[in-house]
């Protein structure tokens, strides 16, 4: 029987450790039926989240044929455009690609940027109550820091951040396949702005991360127009959509907990193991990619058949007390701590360390700015998106004081 597990109510959202611990009484391996992709396997611990992930020969993004895990017939050629994304390859084309942008996200790249988005930072908490408080953390800070850095990265105009969140909006509200289908003039029109922003580049040259993909099509790097365009959107929006909600969910949590905000405050020190704490109690990103089961296999004591599609349920993994003790408690000091809110294996996420750093200069920014912030609503009003696989909080109202 295919349990009926919501993983966009707000219940779930509101407290995902008690889905969770249910889900894993059915057993390490589940089948679940989730929006738009339909039934499929899902793991419910670590262990096996880990095992799906490293063996890429026998769970693959793709099939033999070429057909990805997840698209169905009735999706536009636009989407099958954006799947030509290193995120839904498999070797060698997955190489292939992540090579071509692997530089810019190296540790050391990075790390060369953080005073820069700590300034960012500083400049953006400075102006979050300029048209009035309460403020939406959300939109007015969240999103602009992640957003703003994302795109001086790849090269493109901060004034035309405004249309990047419009876009960003829609791509994150949908539940079914009708407001799947409502999303795609969107991704056209996305589309659009990033081919006419190639077109002038090829033209007249650039900076930042697109300026260096388009030299490597023009020395010819093995780079289809259509993989470009894809792995920008990719990049764009990857980069900046998770980290949006790593850095609300983060706020949210020592907002519901001053203890731990006054802790941190007295302290920066702790900044790195605390975002590593979020970064496994939140799991913004609640579930990989599906992947197709390449051959008749036993995984967790089940039979799963070649041809059946299964995903990793990432924020299980990171709720698994075998590989975290007592994963229900937030705890800011754990150490050590296995989450695998990034993934693993080949496609574990190449903006990690970039994620990392705007997470803790966010709450540095924002706390020091803002030492008694609060939440201007009651808690128990502030909802997450009905979207199932992203932990999405929906609006986070603010004050500078209670």
């Amino acid at each position: 029987m295919t349990p009926r597990a919501d993983f966009a109510s707000q219940d779930y959202f509101r407290n995902p450790g008690a889905g969770i611990e249910k889900l894993r009484t059915l057993g390490p391996v589940v089948e679940v039926r989730f929006p738009i992709i339909g039934k499929l396997w899902t793991t419910t611990t670590q262990a096996l989240g880990d095992q799906v992930l490293k063996d890429t020969a026998t769970f693959t993004m793709r099939k033999e044929n070429g057909d990805v895990a997840g698209l169905q017939w009735w999706m536009p050629g636009i989407v099958r455009t954006l799947a030509t994304s290193m995120l839904s390859m498999d070797e060698p084309d997955h190489k292939r690609l992540r090579d071509i942008v692997d530089e810019a996200f190296r540790r050391r790249a990075v790390l060369d940027m953080e005073p820069h988005i700590q300034a960012m930072g500083d400049e953006l908490a400075d102006q979050l109550f300029a048209e009035g408080s309460p403020a939406d953390l959300v939109e007015r800070y969240a999103r602009k820091l992640p957003l703003s850095v994302i795109c001086e990265l790849l090269g493109l105009p901060l004034a035309d951040r405004a249309k990047f969140t419009a876009w960003a909006g829609g791509f994150t509200r949908f539940t079914g396949p009708l407001g799947f289908l409502g999303m795609i003039p969107k991704m056209l029109a996305m589309k659009r702005y990033i081919e006419q922003h190639l077109e002038t580049v090829r033209r007249q040259g650039g900076e930042g991360l697109i300026a260096e993909i388009v030299r490597v099509e023009k020395d010819g790097g093995q780079i289809s127009r259509n993989e470009i365009v894809a792995m920008v959107f990719l990049l764009l929006f990857a980069g900046h959509e998770t980290t949006t909600h790593l850095i609300s969910g983060s706020v949210f949590e020592l907002l519901k907990n001053p203890e731990l905000r006054d802790w941190l405050e007295e302290d920066w020190s702790g900044v790195d193991l605390a975002v590593e704490e979020f970064l496994r109690f939140i799991t913004p990103v609640q579930f990989t990619k599906p992947r197709y089961v390449r051959k008749d296999i036993e995984l967790g004591g089940v039979r799963l058949a070649k041809g059946d599609k299964i995903m990793v349920m990432l924020a299980a993994a990171n709720m698994d007390p075998r590989a975290n003790p007592h994963p229900d408690r937030l705890d800011l000091q754990r150490k050590p701590n296995r989450h695998i809110a990034f993934g693993t294996g080949i496609h574990f996420c190449l903006g990690h360390q970039l994620a990392r750093i705007e997470g803790r200069c966010a709450l540095k920014s924002l706390f020091r700015r803002w030492p008694a912030l609060t939440l201007a609503v009651d808690q128990s009003e502030i909802t997450w998106r009905k979207r199932a696989g992203l932990k999405a909080i929906d609006r986070l109202p603010v004050a500078p004081e209670g």
